[in-house]
């Protein structure tokens, strides 16, 4: 007899909005929705979204033998009883047994996992890693998230915090990060941070093409605004990307070091830039690295990209069974 297909209901819990989709054990999403997170309310107002578009996707599919709902989130994740301590942008969630409440719920396995350690399960599924026994994950949106796989396994560490490469110092005296460090990864090539920099020094750019995009059209700053200016051959926009290149390359070469892991996977938007980004973000990694594993590191984007969210967290549920 063939095998039953599965099904997954992944949740990609976002600060301002939050994704669900209806996946297939293949990595096929079948149908999709959004709903505003309502964050700014507080848990019990996230929680009752999470509820309804769980709901709407469960239930509108009766017939689908759905084995269980992942939900990827931000912040630290105590995985027995799914708690989720401590997300950014979401008040009031110092510690919410999430998991345990939407499996009461719906009666259906639930797990939980951060949301950039989901996306690395995501990737070893579906994606970039199908084919590779260890490799490290690096998620570059708001801040810099990573995950580490190791023999088709996700490394968590004691708590469940391993992988924040987006916290690895570059620098001991650097830019001040929001998590009280200074010099971070993430507080050079984080969205937020990125944009706040780019902003100062367009000031004494004024030749430029992104400053006239964001002085003269009042376009927004944003990094698919500086991609734009860099495909014009904009040096200012060019120079950006390929500092952002440069410095997570610097703090990749470090993990490398570390772990001996030769394959690193890079997803969120900012990955899109292509080779803008990667030939100085393989270089930065090449002048740091040991010598002994230079030749061995392999670079590669993500294949999952806009869908990862959706498909890290149902892969959790596959992952799992």
């Amino acid at each position: 007899m063939p095998k039953k297909q599965k099904f997954a209901i992944g949740v990609d819990l976002g600060g301002t909005n939050i994704k669900f989709g209806l996946v297939t054990d293949k990595g096929k999403i079948i149908k999709k929705e959004t709903l505003d997170a309502r964050a700014s309310k507080g848990p019990d107002a996230v929680i009752s979204q999470i509820k309804k578009g769980v709901a709407s996707l469960l239930y509108s599919e009766k017939t689908l033998n759905v084995a269980g709902i992942g939900i990827g989130s931000p912040g630290t994740i105590l995985i027995k009883k799914g708690t989720v301590q401590n997300p950014p942008n979401f008040p009031g969630w110092e510690s919410i047994p999430l998991g345990k409440i939407i499996k009461k719920e719906f009666n259906i396995p639930t797990f939980v996992e951060n949301d950039a350690n989901a996306a690395a399960i995501g990737e070893m599924i579906f994606g970039a890693g199908k084919k590779l026994n260890s490799f490290i994950m690096v998620t570059l949106g708001t801040g810099v998230g990573g995950g580490i796989i190791i023999d088709k396994k996700l490394y968590r560490g004691d708590t469940g915090g391993a992988g924040e490469i987006g916290h690895v110092t570059i620098n001991h005296s650097g830019k001040k990060c929001n998590c009280g460090s200074r010099g971070c990864i993430e507080a050079y090539v984080g969205n937020n941070y990125l944009i706040r920099d780019v902003r100062r020094s367009l000031r004494r750019n004024p030749e430029s093409i992104l400053y006239k995009y964001v002085n003269s059209e009042n376009k927004e700053l944003s990094p698919k605004l500086i991609h734009e200016a860099a495909l014009e051959n904009d040096e200012f926009s060019l120079s950006i990307i390929s500092g952002i290149g440069e410095n997570l390359g610097y703090g990749l070469s470090s993990v490398i070091n570390l772990l001996d892991i030769s394959n690193v996977i890079i997803g969120g938007g900012v990955a899109g830039f292509g080779d803008m980004l990667f030939v100085p973000l393989k270089a930065s990694i090449q002048s740091r690295v040991m010598k002994s594993f230079k030749e061995r590191i392999k670079v590669k984007e993500a294949k999952l990209k806009n869908e990862a969210g959706i498909k890290g967290a149902s892969a959790l549920v596959f992952y799992r069974s």
